[in-house]
């Protein structure tokens, strides 16, 4: 962890923020003060099941249908 003044922050902000994105915490001072802390994000994967929203969704025995001529015409902005 390494702390830095508002200044430096601000002068090396890119460099900053290449050290976070290798893991590095650092803590923005104030005054001498810890005022903030910069952190990377944690990126999460998530799995995908296969059939997980089996039996959740239902679908209109017309989806693929044609659409209204009202509908057909705001899409043609007619």
């Amino acid at each position: 962890m390494r702390i830095v003044n508002i200044h430096e922050a601000k002068t090396h902000f890119s460099k900053l923020i290449d050290a976070v994105s290798q893991g590095e915490e650092i803590i923005i001072a104030k005054a001498g003060k810890p005022a903030a802390r910069l952190l990377p994000i944690a990126v999460v994967k998530m799995r995908r099941a296969p059939g997980s929203q089996a039996g959740k969704l239902e679908i209109a025995e017309d989806f693929d249908g044609p659409l209204p001529d009202e509908l057909q015409a705001a899409f043609e902005g007619r």
